[in-house]
């Protein structure tokens, strides 16, 4: 049997933890809910296209086979319960002993489309590179020769209410909602993909984008775990969320403020409000100052000297570019949604919260925080017509049900093995450092924006320099955008091309 899905009751996710650690603060998109009940749920067929194509990738012409096919995942019953879709790329001939690289997004609750249409699918979409809106249709859908198909099979996954995938028959979609949940089936989807395609001996590689770094750190716990591994070569985490209280901003969390300092420097940087020899000189200056004195005021709360308060104010102002007035009113403790209204309200101008680059124009500049994030409404209508006319049009893929890009899933349940306790401090960061000291082999590749405060960098470096950690097996790279740092094609090709070595390294 495959998977057994979960029947625990669910918890329902605080607003602001879920702005914390969703991808887009975007409304739920509806996901068909009628349930499969036009034959027996005992005779559920699933639904599959494939087609041959070519194209050159990282400088080498490729032939290869495109599918879209839903994997069927059964209950204790042996009765169909959930279909996840995997839409894969396998190099012609096929070679065994050639790589194979999973991939997904996160949310939860978003589809694959970011990473497939954007940076290592065959095609992607071709929008704005320079941080402007990408309008209306239609959106040019391209050769990508930076896909890694030069160097890897691909296989990308959507869970259950993303994308195409969906529960079958009585099942309840909320089974597969959870940290848990969401990784023993994405799990159980690789054993089917490797058992069904006869890879069970190619090297492996597991990857995800936001909080699909934190399903991927689940997923290898689930693969790796136990005595029936399946081992893998490398993780690949782009954007990373592991550590959910580094992030989390939460009145009374000081460490959110840390692990943002960064992020506002870097910003402030881009638009001109601090002048600095590079944005990686300002970044250092910046964790320095952040770790330093700065953290040492924030633990001293109301204690604060004058003297010291001063002092860090000042520095806090060059740094991010704000005021010492609005600092002080503050209390030296600016959250990202203020910084983002406030850092360019001169210019009657808000910044992205995915991707800080981009620029929004509100309903006035009055408030305290954005009316909305436009590096978000910026990218998503490019990215949904382009995943509907490569999956329908071009591979032949024919289904009924709409693909859900974001927001396909409802109440999470974010506890993990272990535990009221352990799950008040929420981090899968363990399950990798300890897969690290099981797997000899084992690399993690980080690639991180300077411009994300959805998955700020400087968080990703704390959850991975913690004891338990081998920081020789960890490769951290950067790259001048934000949460999705594939939309600037100077970054789509630097993306790729760390990504190239990381693999072949392997």
């Amino acid at each position: 049997m495959l998977y057994r899905p979960c029947s625990r009751r669910l918890i329902a996710l605080a607003p602001a933890l879920l702005l914390a650690t969703s991808l887009f603060a975007a409304p739920a998109l509806a996901q068909d809910d009628e349930k499969e009940d036009a034959k027996p749920v005992a005779d559920y067929e699933p639904n599959a296209a494939s087609k041959k194509m070519s194209g050159t990738f990282g400088g080498k012409r490729i032939s290869y086979t495109a599918t879209v096919e839903e994997q069927v995942l059964e209950d204790d019953d042996g009765n169909p319960a959930a279909a996840i879709v995997t839409m894969s790329y396998v190099a012609e001939p096929q070679d065994k002993t050639r790589p194979v690289t999973f991939l997904y997004n996160g949310g939860p609750g978003s589809g694959s489309v970011w990473l497939q249409m954007g940076a290592f699918g065959p095609k992607r979409v071709a929008i704005p590179s320079d941080a402007r809106d990408d309008g209306g249709p239609p959106y040019p859908i391209v050769d990508n020769p930076d896909s890694l198909l030069d160097v890897t099979d691909i296989v990308f996954i959507d869970p259950v209410g993303t994308g195409f995938s969906h529960a079958i028959g009585d099942t309840d979609p909320k089974d597969y909602w959870g940290v848990t949940a969401d990784a023993k089936s994405v799990a159980a989807v690789i054993r089917k993909w490797i058992s069904d395609n006869g890879r069970w001996n190619s090297p492996k590689f597991l990857g995800g984008e936001s909080y699909g770094t934190t399903r991927s750190a689940a997923v290898v716990h689930e693969l790796e775990g136990a005595y029936n591994d399946v081992a893998l070569n490398g993780v690949i985490l782009i954007s990373t969320i592991l550590d959910f209280a580094a992030g989390a901003d939460t009145e009374g969390n000081e460490l959110s403020y840390i692990t943002n300092l960064p992020t506002m420097a870097a910003t402030a940087h881009y638009h001109g409000k601090v002048q600095a020899a590079s944005v990686e000189a300002l970044v250092q200056e910046a964790r320095d100052f952040a770790t330093g004195p700065y953290a040492a005021a924030l633990l001293k709360g109301q204690a604060l000297p004058d003297a010291e308060r001063a002092s860090v104010r000042a520095e806090l102002s060059r740094l991010t570019g704000l005021s010492e007035t609005y600092l002080d009113r503050a209390d030296l403790r600016v959250s990202p949604n203020r910084f983002y209204k406030e850092l360019l309200r001169d210019r009657g101008l808000t910044v992205g919260r995915l991707d800080s680059r981009y620029t929004g124009v509100d309903y006035d500049s009055a408030g305290e925080t954005p009316d909305n994030d436009p590096s978000f409404y910026g990218i998503d209508a490019g990215y949904a017509a382009a995943i509907n006319s490569w999956l329908r049009e071009s591979i032949g893929y024919e289904t009924d049900r709409q693909y859900v890009t974001i927001g396909g899933v409802g109440d999470w349940d974010w506890r993990l093995e272990g535990g009221r306790d352990t799950n008040a401090y929420l981090s899968v960061a363990p399950y990798l450092g300890r897969a690290l000291r099981e797997n000899s082999d084992l690399r993690i590749f980080v690639g991180q924006g300077w411009y994300d405060f959805a998955t700020p960098f400087f968080a990703a470096e704390y959850s991975l320099s913690r004891t338990g950690f081998d920081p020789s097996r960890i490769e951290f790279q950067y790259y001048d955008a934000g949460h999705m740092m594939y939309i600037r094609d100077e970054d789509r090709a630097k993306l790729t091309a760390d990504l190239r070595a990381f693999i072949n390294a392997r």
